[in-house]
């Protein structure tokens, strides 16, 4: 049966109050990703959410990092992946500093933003095709891991494999400012830089030395020609020497770039590793790498979003959409060439901040939007 657009919404307004419940419920189960025991009590209620609405259960287990959850609805052969995490930035007792509230029409917490208004959206979207049984044809998996804030170390291979079965991605990351979805993430990329010198007394015998420090200043210097052509290096930690009258014998460096595209990936990594030292005595390493692909505005991208922006006209809400410099786990489908549509959460402000909030009013038509794509993208090829 195809979706009642309309109904969708009606349905979703009138469960606004279910959406802030749990929402607040999910917030103030905090979950900081480094705390598996917190992580699996918030994974609990997910489960019980899930299951509550009809869906095939499993807990993913994990040693050093709570369990991924995967819930399955429906039947047919094309699959959609519903795709966020439920880990946060925020420590234990941060709800005690940053409390949990209403105000001027907006929802506060740590957390409620990124991303557990989302997660919220995603399950009174399943509602709202059961409630019209509308998951008829057509096969859902809600993936919701417990790692994102660190890297999706542990999850990464669950995610792509469930995404290399699907149709379509729709990650319930927050949206950009005013609801626009997100079409283009940067990649991200972290290296580490050592440089090592020769000590000496930097008054009696400075020419036996060679300043690890003056080579890192070098190499750092050296990196310019990328910010040039766009790329954004960013080094954000040094370290280096033991005392201001030694020539220090060591130092290091910690970069973060982020990239456009596939083949900004291929310039950092060829200037990074064709980095020599310039200073007689010295001799630099490089370590790491792009733990996170682009997400590219490819034409799968365009088309899904057009799709989106459709069912959001249908709603009256002009669907705008645009890139952002931060990573998700939508990088990592995106990169495999799974059409894949981020930002489909809640609209808000603050990820990572004390402010973080969601606009209440706005919550429950992107639930009717994440409804409504699941139904159409039944009927594409």
């Amino acid at each position: 049966m195809k979706l009642n657009l309309n109904q969708a919404l009606q349905f979703c307004v009138s469960e606004r109050s279910w959406l802030i419940d749990t929402t607040v419920s999910l917030v103030r189960l905090e979950s900081p990703t480094s705390d598996k025991v917190a992580v699996d009590r918030c994974a609990v209620e997910l489960v019980s959410l899930l299951e509550g609405v009809g869906a095939d259960v499993d807990q993913i287990y994990q040693d050093s990092v709570g369990n991924h959850i995967r819930a399955t609805l429906g039947n047919g052969s094309r699959q959609v992946l519903l795709l966020g995490h439920f880990d946060t930035v925020w420590p234990n007792g941060q709800t005690e500093r940053m409390p949990v509230y209403e105000q001027d029409g907006r929802l506060y917490g740590p957390g409620v933003y990124d991303m557990k208004a989302g997660i919220a959206i995603a399950i009174l979207a399943i509602r709202a095709l059961k409630a019209q049984d509308a998951l008829l044809g057509q096969r859902i998996v809600v993936l919701l891991t417990s790692d994102e804030e660190c890297g999706s170390l542990t999850s990464r291979r669950l995610i792509e494999t469930e995404a290399a079965r699907s149709n379509a991605v729709l990650v319930l990351e927050p949206s950009l400012p005013g609801g626009a979805a997100k079409t283009a993430r940067k990649g991200v990329g972290e290296f580490e830089l050592k440089v090592e010198g020769v000590s000496a007394h930097a008054g009696i015998e400075p020419q036996n030395g060679a300043s690890a420090i003056h080579e890192l200043a070098r190499q750092v210097v050296a990196l310019e020609p990328l910010r040039e052509a766009g790329i954004s290096v960013n080094v954000g930690l040094v370290e280096g020497g033991s005392r201001p009258n030694v020539v220090a014998d060591q130092a290091r460096c910690v970069i973060d770039v982020r990239v456009d595209s596939a083949k900004d990936c291929l310039t950092v990594e060829k200037t990074l590793n064709g980095l020599k030292p310039l200073i007689q005595g010295t001799s630099v390493q490089l370590t790491g790498g792009f733990s996170r692909p682009p997400f590219e505005r490819t034409e799968e991208v365009v088309a899904l979003y057009e799709l989106a922006k459709a069912v959001a006209s249908e709603f009256d809400y002009d669907l705008g959409e645009g890139p952002t410099g931060g990573a998700s786990d939508g990088n990592l489908t995106a990169s495999l060439g799974i059409p894949t549509l981020d930002g489909l959460g809640a609209i808000g402000a603050g990820a990572h901040a004390l402010h973080e909030n969601v606009e209440i009013a706005e919550l429950p038509w992107r639930a009717a939007l994440v409804a409504g794509l699941v139904d159409r993208l039944r009927e594409t090829k």
